[in-house]
């Protein structure tokens, strides 16, 4: 019915929209804008995935996550945005690509969904620092199995590091095969990137 901006930022907008409600009547909606992102289950040879330790201000602490980062405006794919974020944050390559899930991070507030590839065949290539946040990361490898029961004793609470994990351990298993790395994106945010 209407929309009006309370805050552009850089990485986020917030306006609030008043709706017309399926049951009937009218009501307001504060929606949190986002560009949307990609992160990466990258899995070496030996089974161990690349997992990051960064300080994460909302929750006051550091969070063990997946290699991850925005999807840039404009012609990004959600696969060049994953390649590039795995060279950055942790100089890797990979030569096979996978789509494990999309996550919807908090559908009540905000329109960000996330893309998670598994990516396996790994080279490693310079890592080029693109900021602060990238130069405070410290990456370490754990075996899946590990991971997993990382996320299942609550240590790992990021919910893209969280669901990807656990569908990479399926598909891993042989209990899923995930989708192709170029799978339809359907709700990839666009509003942000088309302000």
């Amino acid at each position: 019915m209407s929309s009006q901006d309370v805050h552009v930022g850089r990485v986020v907008a917030l306006r609030v929209d008043e709706v017309a409600m399926p049951g009937g009547g009218t009501a307001s909606r504060e929606v949190v804008e986002h560009l949307g992102a990609v992160a990466v289950v990258a899995l070496d040879e030996t089974g161990a995935v690349t997992l990051i330790h960064q300080y994460r201000h909302p929750l006051g602490r550091r969070l063990w996550e997946l290699p991850a980062g925005l999807l840039d405006g404009g012609d990004e794919t959600p696969l060049a945005a994953a390649r590039r974020e795995l060279a950055e944050e942790v100089g890797l390559a990979a030569s096979e690509w996978v789509t494990l899930v999309d996550v919807a991070v908090s559908p009540g507030f905000t329109d960000e969904v996330v893309r998670v590839f598994l990516a396996r065949g790994l080279t490693v290539v310079d890592r080029e620092v693109q900021g602060e946040e990238e130069a405070d990361l410290e990456a370490h490898s754990f075996p899946l199995a590990e991971a997993v029961d990382m996320v299942l004793a609550g240590e790992i609470v990021n919910g893209p590091a969280v669901s990807g994990l656990l569908a990479a351990h399926t598909v891993v298993t042989g209990g899923a095969s995930g989708r192709p790395s170029d799978a339809p994106f359907p709700d990839r945010p666009t509003r942000f990137a088309s302000r």
